[in-house]
């Protein structure tokens, strides 16, 4: 299948048109799956053949894959916040990743920022956040501070999967970063005596809300850490994987299964329900693989997390919507996570107002023929500190790295970044920098210091882990 050409869908349309009875008032229900440092080449619809993800592959073939599909940044954090925002973080400076700071209310998502939990509120959704934050530790910033009704999960950037290895708490208890990886989990704002495998107690709370909230419109934002390190899994995920030599992809395989299997009881949930027709499920990662770290595999692409070649910022993408999305689509112009927001407020029966002009766009009427064309003229990344910028229009893609080595890639042609045709398109090249540079005229710097600079941090606050007097 070549990349870059949208597929003929005018039948499918025609058909899909004729299998629709009216048009349902209600507002949809959104869940929005999230995996953490999955390979782009590591689901079933994007080719994977040593791990099978039959229940992620439902999305995809229950409706459209984004063979194209980015986030906004080659990391987690500020991936994250712009995910969550539908903005380009660095318009409110999440430029790194923050640090695990329960006492400091600026390392994290700004409160000048509207979450997407804020605005469909205003549509009486109610909301739930599951798993991985990673948007702020202070109580400010807390999910229930943040537009969500509910959260269950942990606050940092990270955590271990066996209970066993939660000794901690609460945040107090922290001496450094990754003790956080230790703290029991939260429910709201009360630690959890939890006895599951992380994964698992993830899609269990998951498949709970769905029920506790049925009878009203929903978002669950349902946030993986897995398959991120450190790589843990159960014997239950690893047996299936028998015929792999033992190592970090056996484990990583089993840590990606075990969240297919939650991805399957949510489906499953949403069937028994009959929610399947009129709920939106979004699925994707929110960086490319650290083929190193966790053996995963971005397949083609060059790269990986932390890159802005493809293979740290295109993705596993895909969405499912019955009732409104013909099945079996695959969409091949440019989109991004941050589109995720403006599609959903979108589609709500009443009117959601904005705090904050939106980067993303309603993918919608791209996806049903209502639009022709591509939803973006450009497509931004930056990456503060190390002075790597990257953008893409059509086919084209100027990276720039270390503020002044210009690569031009043609990725119709060449999807895996090996020709650089800079010197060949002197022209295209030039004219492609004045529009980075006209949009990064547009945002800030970092606020605060980031995972890179934790020493830095400590010495300039003592007080990181001290619990507040009174407490």
């Amino acid at each position: 299948m070549k990349l870059g050409k949208i597929i003929s869908t005018t039948s499918v349309y025609v058909l899909f048109a004729h299998s629709i009875h009216g048009q349902s008032p209600v507002s949809p229900n959104i869940i929005l799956i999230l995996a953490d440092d999955l390979g782009y080449a590591d689901v079933g619809f994007n080719g994977c053949k040593d791990i099978p993800t039959p229940h992620i592959d439902r999305i995809a073939e229950q409706g459209v894959i984004f063979s194209n599909g980015y986030v906004s940044y080659c990391v987690c954090g500020p991936s994250r916040a712009g995910l969550i925002t539908g903005r380009y973080q660095d318009r409110f400076g999440f430029s790194r990743n923050p640090l695990f700071a329960p006492n400091d209310a600026g390392m994290g998502l700004p409160l000048s920022e509207e979450t997407i939990a804020d605005a469909l509120k205003q549509a009486g959704y109610k909301s739930a956040a599951l798993g991985k934050w990673h948007l702020g530790a202070h109580e400010s910033l807390h999910p229930v501070n943040r537009g969500f009704d509910d959260f269950f999960g942990f606050l940092g950037g990270g955590h271990h999967y066996f209970p066993e290895l939660w000794v901690l708490n609460d945040h107090y208890e922290a001496k450094s970063e990754y003790d956080s990886y230790k703290t029991r989990l939260l429910r709201n704002h009360e630690r959890v005596e939890e006895k599951e495998y992380l994964t698992d107690a993830l899609s269990r709370e998951a498949v709970s809300y769905i029920e506790k909230y049925k009878n009203e419109p929903f978002f669950i934002y349902l946030a993986y850490n897995a398959p991120h390190e450190p790589l843990q899994a159960t014997e239950k995920y690893l047996s299936r994987f028998g015929h792999m030599e033992e190592g970090k992809r056996k484990t990583y395989a089993a840590m990606v299964s075990s969240v297919d299997d939650g991805v399957g009881m949510v489906l499953d949930k949403l069937e028994e329900l009959g929610l399947s027709e009129n709920t939106l499920v979004i699925f994707l990662s929110d960086n490319g693989g650290p083929e190193q770290a966790n053996a995963s595999d971005n397949g083609i692409l060059r790269g990986g997390k932390s890159d802005l070649f493809e293979g740290g910022i295109r993705v596993p993408f895909a969405m499912c919507w019955p009732a409104k999305i013909p099945a079996g689509m695959i969409f091949h112009h440019p989109v991004i996570s941050l589109d995720i927001f403006a599609t959903a407020i979108a589609q709500s029966q009443k009117p959601v107002n904005t705090k904050n002009r939106l980067d993303g766009v309603n993918l919608l009427p791209y996806l049903t023929g209502a639009k022709k064309g591509q939803p973006h003229d450009y497509l931004f990344w930056r990456k503060f500190d190390a002075k790597d910028y990257a953008l893409r229009t059509g086919y084209e893609k100027l990276v720039i790295r270390k503020g002044s080595t210009r690569m031009f890639f043609d990725l119709d042609r060449d999807v895996s970044e090996q020709n650089d045709l800079s010197n060949q398109s002197n022209a295209r090249t030039n004219k492609l920098f004045k529009a980075f540079q006209k949009w990064e005229s547009g945002l800030v710097g970092p606020a605060f210091l980031g995972l890179m600079e934790d020493k830095e941090y400590n010495a300039l606050h003592p007080e990181r882990f001290r619990r507040p007097s009174g407490e």
